[in-house]
């Protein structure tokens, strides 16, 4: 099939990653998804998406996903689901320049699904609000609305209730084991804490809050075990979602590039990131609308 032409790309959709920077299940409901509590953190760093859109209402990608059947594939599954919510004759070519690990916790295929249902809305011009691209998400996964949102939040219920929080400014290592974890599998375990006791904002502000899946992933996965042990010399060392990249709040750029050369040294897999409390890809989207309503005006 052939690809696009050049001229025909939007290019570089960013699709930015997440912490939880704590994670507390306080139950589980009877259809068997856990009720949750966590603080999402953007970061700086992002996976990056191209779109191509076409007028036959096709869906595809321009490039595989190692692993990834294309049906299975999370920016194709949100372009069919907004292509069918909108009942829209459009279609798109997608291209995705991951750069997040996969299986790492940091919400990578949540934050392209996120993406490309903001970018196609956008190109699209198909004209859903926020909420009702967050509602679309939330089928494709729990961490989607989030990043349909963009913006550092608290969360609660399964990850869908949120509450966008302005966080002191921080920068962040994260260190990125190579052992992908399966969210499913930590989910099921039944040694995972399921009945954390709910806390509040003020007493997260307060240094609260842990991330329960710890004791299991680190269990299943010795390199996640010694990454904590490791940058848990450095200060307060925790694991991001279900895993496996684990992360230190660092006071300043200069202290997170210290201990980051220390991790290449070490022989870790090393980022330094920048905290946000809101999704370039909003800021993208707001200044192409000006530029249009002035093109207009």
């Amino acid at each position: 099939m052939t690809e696009p032409t050049a001229d025909v790309w939007s290019r570089g959709w960013p699709a930015p990653a997440k912490l939880n920077l704590f994670l507390h299940i306080t139950g589980r409901r009877v259809d068997g998804y856990h009720e949750l509590q966590t603080v999402f953190r953007l970061l700086d760093m992002a996976d990056l998406l191209d779109f191509a859109v076409s007028d036959d209402g096709r869906i595809r990608r321009a490039v595989p996903l190692p692993g990834i059947a294309e049906q299975q594939d999370l920016t194709v599954r949100a372009a069919q689901a907004l292509r069918d919510a909108t009942g829209t004759s459009r279609g798109a070519c997608i291209r995705l320049h991951k750069q997040l690990p996969m299986g790492g916790g940091l919400g990578g295929g949540s934050s392209d699904a996120a993406t490309t249902l903001l970018a196609l809305n956008h190109l699209w011009r198909t004209g859903l609000s926020l909420q009702e691209l967050a509602e679309i998400g939330l089928g494709l996964g729990a961490d989607v609305p989030v990043f349909v949102h963009g913006r550092s939040s608290w969360a609660e219920g399964v990850g869908e209730r949120l509450q966008p929080l302005d966080l002191a400014p921080s920068w962040y290592v994260v260190l990125c084991p190579e052992c992908p974890v399966s969210t499913a599998e930590v989910f099921a375990d039944p040694e995972l804490t399921r009945d954390s006791a709910p806390i509040r904002i003020p007493a997260f502000l307060a240094g609260g809050g842990r991330n329960v899946c710890e004791p299991v992933v680190s269990r299943k996965h010795a390199e996640v075990a010694q990454a904590l042990e490791w940058l848990g010399g450095f200060g307060s060392a925790r694991m991001s979602g279900t895993g496996a990249c684990v992360f230190l709040a660092c006071v300043d750029q200069e202290q997170a590039c210290s201990v980051a050369e220390s991790a290449r040294q070490a022989g870790w897999p090393v980022r330094v990131a920048r905290g946000r409390d809101r999704s370039d890809v909003h800021a993208r989207i707001d200044a192409e609308a000006g530029a249009t309503a002035h093109d207009v005006g």
